[in-house]
């Protein structure tokens, strides 16, 4: 009996990606999803600029570059032409909170029947450690040398919240991969994530809270630790709009 096993939906390639780095967890659990979801064959990725620009070379299923920040736009487009495919788009922080801030509210708030895996580690990870969008207040970064100054660089640009607030979405949930707990409950928000696409039901947005050990200055190990002491204080876990539960709550 096999219990534990490479995903079929995953690539047998190694990783660009640093040592510790958690994006090859993030990689693993989306592909697990598609695995046993059986949707291997009918899903379309899309990947913009970023850490996880490559990740064409990782998921065995069609992928789509896109520009920066414009995967939502990229991945609307698809699913629109063929509905029959299940479509996702595997951003950063810097891509989607940034440049892209446009193109993930509008989609958002059609709730565009696409499904969006957001990876925040609070910094540019690709080119070198800039301070990004979701760079926490104090931090150090190749571009905040004394620490995020939110009097003259303001404050993070919390996604999850933000889109919350918006009537078109029907999931967006945060979630973190720094522990075995953590790690489980991603899988199932991803999972989750993708059904609401099988189902017609909208726009699934899971922010995944993720280490950058290089970009951090820390080791693998201490990352994790920093993630879990500061991130996740400003990040809080959590579901934060479920449009299905709240219908079948407000039906009891």
């Amino acid at each position: 009996m096999v219990v534990f096993q490479k995903p079929k939906s995953l690539c047998d390639v190694p990783l660009h990606y640093c040592p510790g780095c958690t994006h090859g967890i993030i990689h693993r659990l989306v592909a697990e999803a598609i695995d046993e979801l059986g949707i291997e064959g009918e899903t379309i990725g899309v990947a913009p600029v970023g850490c996880a620009v490559m990740a064409y070379n990782y998921f065995n299923c069609d992928m789509v570059e896109a520009a920066h920040g414009r995967a939502p736009a990229v991945a609307t487009g698809i699913k629109r032409a063929d509905p029959s495919k299940i479509v996702f788009s595997y951003q950063g922080d810097g891509d989607l909170a940034s440049i892209g801030t446009a193109e993930t509210v509008h989609s958002a708030t059609r709730n565009e029947n696409i499904t969006v895996i957001f990876v925040n580690n609070a910094i540019y990870g690709m080119t070198g450690g800039q301070m990004a969008p979701t760079t926490l207040p104090g931090q150090v970064t190749q571009t905040s040398p004394y620490g995020r100054d939110v009097k003259h660089c303001g404050y993070p640009v919390k996604i999850s919240e933000m889109l919350s607030q918006l009537e078109g979405p029907e999931y967006i949930e945060r979630v973190a991969v720094n522990n075995v707990k953590n790690i489980r409950n991603a899988k199932k928000a991803i999972k989750k994530a993708f059904q609401n696409q099988i189902d017609g039901k909208g726009f699934s947005l899971i922010e995944v809270i993720s280490s950058c050990p290089t970009n951090w200055g820390l080791s693998p190990e201490k990352a994790l630790q920093w993630l879990e002491e500061n991130m996740i204080p400003n990040y809080p876990l959590g579901v934060y709009k479920d449009r299905s539960a709240e219908k079948e709550a407000a039906a009891k």
